[in-house]
C-alpha cells in the first residue's frame, strides 16, 4: 500500500447538498459526492452513482473491451470500498469519484479508525477477506487519509483510465 499521494480530504469539490444528493452535473472528470450515512441499500446506490459518472465522462458505453474491463474494474472497487466501510468501519458517510482524464479516484469517508489492509498470507480458496487485495490488484494506486478534526478516514484508491 502507498500513501505518497493523498491530498487531504475536502479538496474535491463541493459537498453534498443533503442526504443522498449529488453534486451538480459535471463536466468531463469533475469531482461528485454521494452522502451514505442515511441511505439504504448502500452498495448498489454507490455502483448505480459510479456507473452514471462514467457514462457522464464517456468511460460508457465501452466500445471496446479493453474499456469496458476498465470501467467493470472501477464499479468491483468501488463495491469493494463501500462493502469494506460496511463491514469494518461502522458503515460509510460519503463516496467520492473524480478523474483527471488520466485517473479515475474513488474516495469511501466512514467514521473508524481501523486500517484497512489486504488479508495475508491471501488465500484464495478462503471465503471472505478479498475485498482489500482486489482493491490492491485493479489500482494503479490506493491509501488512508486520517481525518484530525473527527474519528474516521477516507480510504481512497486510483484507477487507470482506459487508453
Amino acid at each position: 500500500m502507498s500513501t505518497t499521494r493523498h491530498p487531504p480530504p475536502g479538496e474535491f469539490g463541493p459537498e453534498p447538498d443533503g442526504p443522498g444528493s449529488t453534486s451538480a452535473v459535471s463536466a468531463a472528470g469533475q469531482p461528485r459526492s454521494l452522502a451514505l450515512s442515511s441511505a439504504s441499500g448502500i452498495v448498489p446506490l454507490a455502483r448505480d452513482f459510479t456507473r452514471q459518472a462514467l457514462y457522464d465522462w464517456g468511460w460508457l458505453p465501452a466500445a471496446t473491451a479493453d474499456r469496458r474491463a476498465a470501467a467493470e474494474d472501477v464499479l468491483l472497487v468501488v463495491s469493494e470500498l463501500v462493502t469494506n466501510a460496511c463491514l469494518h468501519a461502522e458503515g460509510p458517510e460519503a463516496l467520492r469519484v473524480s478523474s483527471d482524464g488520466k485517473v479515475l479516484r474513488l474516495e469511501v469517508i466512514d467514521r473508524s479508525g481501523g486500517q484497512p489492509a489486504p488479508r495475508t498470507p491471501h488465500r484464495a480458496g478462503r471465503p471472505g477477506g478479498h475485498g482489500m487485495f482486489i482493491v490492491q490488484r485493479l489500482c494503479v494506486d490506493w491509501g488512508v487519509v486520517r481525518h484530525s478534526e473527527a474519528p474516521g478516514k477516507t480510504v481512497w484508491a486510483e484507477l487507470a483510465a482506459p487508453a
